[in-house]
């Protein structure tokens, strides 16, 4: 018999994925200082696939430990930019500064996913997506901030290629849903092998 999934993560954009695809599932969201995890294993020198994978499973396993009958779905995305890590922009003035840096340059996506059953992880996967940008005024990038501000926030890099942030854009190499912040082919076809989704 299908366990309840929960997944274990705030963002809309997954919630919205996972409906879409028909899934039944719970959310609750972890407290997790993501922030100081991510400056603590960047210091070891943990590249940013790590650092994901990292971030995903402890949300899985923090939620998973409060619900052990349940399988739950962690999930992580982070930007590797010329060896640094990007984060959400605190303020539309740091939106701007990230895209500005970006401006005609390469960066990558990486989007973790783990999936938990009784406190253990039992499997995962690092989508990888490889972003090009176009070169864009520094006027239109304003523009852009100043009009998208408010559904960009929640987005490291401070784009989403879903809206208007595809005009940003002159290549991207990989999974779309991967760009969204979750990989979400290899979660279906692993759920539906263990017999959590019809097929």
């Amino acid at each position: 018999m299908p366990r309840t999934i929960i997944l274990a993560s705030g963002s809309r954009t997954r919630q919205t994925l996972l409906q879409n695809a028909g899934v039944d599932f719970a959310t609750q969201a972890p407290r997790i200082d993501e922030e100081m995890v991510k400056q603590a294993m960047q210091e070891e020198g943990a590249p940013p696939r790590d650092i994901a994978d990292t971030l995903a499973e402890m949300k899985a396993l923090k939620i998973s430990a409060k619900n052990p009958d349940k399988t739950v779905l962690g999930c992580d995305q982070v930007l590797s930019f010329e060896g640094s890590l990007l984060s959400k922009p605190s303020d539309p003035e740091t939106g701007l500064a990230q895209l500005l840096a970006m401006n005609g340059h390469r960066h990558e996506l990486l989007s973790a996913a783990v999936i938990c059953e009784n406190g253990k992880p039992l499997w995962r996967h690092v989508g990888v997506v490889k972003m090009v940008m176009r070169q864009m005024t520094d006027a239109y990038l304003q523009s852009y901030v100043d009009r998208n501000w408010q559904s960009i926030r929640e987005s490291v890099g401070c784009y989403k290629l879903e809206e208007e942030g595809a005009r940003l854009f002159a290549q991207v190499n990989g999974d779309y849903f991967t760009v969204l912040g979750l990989p979400l082919l290899e979660i279906l076809s692993y759920l539906s092998l263990k017999g959590e989704l019809e097929t």
